[in-house]
């Protein structure tokens, strides 16, 4: 007999995915009675540590051991007090989203199929909101760390000499690139996976607000091109991960066109400030930049993956990248007939339909919407900094320029040691407790609780509940 993956009973298939649909209903329902986070549990370990299955097992009862040994321990980023790292949570209407997409299981890689126009069509909507010119080019990827990596590629690919054919070996000089301390180490990780190497990544010096030093910068490209060196890329930062800040993105477009150079914005979560309009002014100038990375699964609240490249000369996208043998010739007819190939623009043959969540969440909720909720977190982040600073027993350790706030508990007599040592510990009794998950950095070599404000499910009340939290957690530890 021949086989298939396709159950004998499609009807008893369904009837369990009805199941699944409501269960995972019923978990957004009661989000903010379960804790936030909890370890995982030595019995449900156990349970993932199986040998292979060689033979199958009811699809119910292969479900039963997800409901028992996965759903319970995630990371908690879909809850209300989840503020670690830069993290979304995630939306309703994405979910099914996402069970649409793998329901058509398209290849989003190229060829005359609706995913690919979709997908063009949210680059566009993105250029539109993100200052780009129409004829500007764009890429849907897993996110920040891959559109910066992508977005470096191009830069490179602005050396005099064909640098996909003969490689760097045929620099005659050495490029250099340049960003702050504070920018993200997704850039360092791409400037050394293109080759570039990391001592060629000069790394400025910010000032009291986390913004990079313009006199510093202007100092480096200056003593680089009497050394020899060939400055090649100038990186800015909308909104640097440990704090928020915004580098003057203005200066260094005027700083880029002076010398030459590329000027990419790194806008994780702060590029989609433009949503709002009473934001918008903080990333003013963003517009100018040669290629801008964001993620639309942070400030845009999208599930997991989906970032974006954005790229100013198209001409130049493509030729960074374009490979097409002889078995993925694009045709003018049949289902290799589209004109655009998004295998063209990046290193991936092989794309899922990230695009029809986004493009659902921009019709259903409207990107004015977003927009106010990317406004409520600025706001929220303003609010958790009045708690902290009315507190004798708080401390804030950054402005709050966009959605970071950064803090500590400050207790007499403890050194900064001392202080530093209990608030790892606050952090890790926060999320142990299930009480929030903040995450912890170092500002200016102290150690901070960090919350990360990319969740529309937070309310007022839940920043009360975590200065409240972090005061008895800290005077119990002092």
């Amino acid at each position: 007999d021949q086989e298939t993956l396709d159950p004998d009973d499609l009807d008893e298939l369904r009837a369990l995915g009805h199941h699944m649909l409501d269960d995972m209903f019923d978990r957004l329902t009661h989000l903010r009675e379960r804790p936030v986070w909890h370890p995982v549990p030595e019995r449900a370990r156990r349970a993932l540590q199986a040998p292979v299955p060689m033979e199958g097992e009811p699809v119910d009862a292969v479900y039963a051991q997800f409901v028992e040994s996965i759903a319970q321990y995630s990371l908690g980023n879909d809850h209300p007090r989840f503020w670690g790292w830069v993290m979304g949570n995630g939306t309703p209407l994405g979910m099914l989203a996402e069970m649409l997409a793998a329901g058509m299981n398209p290849n989003v890689g190229g060829g005359e199929h609706a995913a690919n126009y979709v997908e063009a069509q949210v680059i566009d909507w993105c250029k539109e909101l993100l200052g780009f010119p129409p004829e500007a080019s764009g890429l849907l990827v897993s996110g920040g760390s891959m559109a910066n990596l992508l977005a470096l590629a191009v830069a490179r690919s602005r050396v005099p000499f064909d640098v996909r054919h003969e490689g760097l070996q045929a620099a005659p000089r050495h490029v250099t690139l340049y960003g702050s301390s504070e920018m993200h180490s997704s850039i360092q990780r791409a400037v050394e996976v293109l080759g570039l190497g990391s001592r060629n990544l000069r790394v400025i010096p910010v000032d009291r607000d986390d913004m990079i030093n313009m006199a510093a910068l202007r100092t480096m490209i200056v003593q680089d091109l009497e050394d020899g060196f060939q400055p090649l890329c100038l990186i800015a930062n909308a909104g640097t991960t440990n704090t928020g800040a915004i580098d003057p993105l203005h200066e260094m477009a005027d700083l880029a066109a002076t010398y030459g150079m590329w000027l990419h914005v790194d806008g994780a979560f702060g590029a989609l400030a433009v949503l709002s309009p009473e934001l918008k002014p903080l990333v003013a100038g963003i517009e100018r930049a040669d290629s801008i990375a964001f993620d639309l699964h942070k400030w845009g609240y999208q599930p997991f993956e989906v970032g974006c490249t954005l790229v100013r000369d198209a001409q130049t996208h493509l030729a960074t990248f374009s490979l097409t043998p002889e078995y993925l010739k694009h045709g003018e007819r049949g289902t290799a007939g589209a004109s655009l190939w998004f295998s063209d623009y990046g290193v991936e043959l092989t794309r899922g339909f990230r695009a029809l969540k986004v493009w659902m969440a921009f019709k259903v909720h409207g990107v004015d919407k977003l927009g106010r909720l990317a406004r409520q977190n600025v706001e929220q982040a303003r609010y958790l900094a009045e708690l902290v600073e009315r507190s004798p027993s708080l401390e804030l350790l950054a402005p709050v320029a966009l959605n970071v706030v950064c803090f500590r508990y400050s207790a007499p007599g403890l050194d900064e040691r001392q202080t530093d040592a209990l608030n790892e510990e606050v952090v890790i009794r926060l999320q142990e407790g299930g009480i929030a998950v903040p995450s912890g950095t170092r500002v200016r070599g102290r150690y901070a609780i960090r919350c990360a404000i990319t969740n529309h499910r937070s309310r007022w009340e839940d920043f009360e509940l975590l200065v409240q939290a972090v005061q008895r957690i800290g005077q119990e530890l002092a």
